[in-house]
């Protein structure tokens, strides 16, 4: 039997939408929530629970909403064990944050050492958020990697770094479908006349 979503999946709905009320994903006029559904349905198809998908839900939240006092606010709302999934899928949770290249090198290491259900639902972010680029540099090419702070060569290395942790644990249709995307995206790149 599948996962029965009980209400406090609706809760962390509202709650989410609360918090990224008026956020656009980067560059676009896509709203925030977009991101998050996406990312809570790629968790529960690959056998996420409920605890896990609603972490899905608010994964971003500590990072854009409000640092630790929104972490403590998840925990008191969904449970430690939630607030546990998006702690560790969190790669800051002070502002300002620390440099772009420093923050991911920590949550690369980190990811080593993480659970499976924090590996989920980071694969599923990733998933989400590689074929999101592909998508955006098909319609923008070399313009887009204006949007991200590591530039091309810095988003290319992270993608690939992420390929080889995930790999390092678990060869499931989640973790292949990531590594095949990234994989789409050095060669579209390639293709463009650009070295990946």
């Amino acid at each position: 039997m599948g996962v029965v979503l009980t209400p406090r999946f609706e809760k962390a709905l509202l709650y989410s939408l609360h918090l990224h009320a008026g956020q656009l994903r980067k560059g676009s006029d896509v709203p925030y929530i977009a991101h998050l559904l996406s990312v809570a349905g790629i968790v529960l198809e690959n056998g996420g629970n409920e605890d896990e998908a609603i972490a899905a839900l608010l994964h971003d939240a500590v990072e854009d909403q409000g640092g630790k006092n929104t972490l403590r606010e998840i925990a008191e709302r969904f449970g430690e064990q939630v607030a546990g999934i998006v702690a560790g899928c969190s790669d800051a949770d002070v502002i300002p944050k620390p440099p772009w290249r420093e923050r991911k090198e920590a949550y690369i290491a980190h990811l080593f050492s993480a659970n499976a259900s924090v590996r989920l639902v980071s694969a599923a972010d990733k998933l989400h958020n590689v074929r999101s680029i592909i998508q955006d540099y098909r319609e923008l090419g070399e313009a887009l990697w204006e949007r991200f702070r590591g530039g091309r060569e810095g988003t290319l290395w992270y993608y690939h770094a992420l390929v080889n942790v995930f790999s390092a644990f678990e060869a499931t249709p989640l973790t292949r479908q990531f590594k095949d995307e990234v994989v789409r995206l050095e060669a579209l790149v390639r293709q463009n006349g650009s070295p990946a």
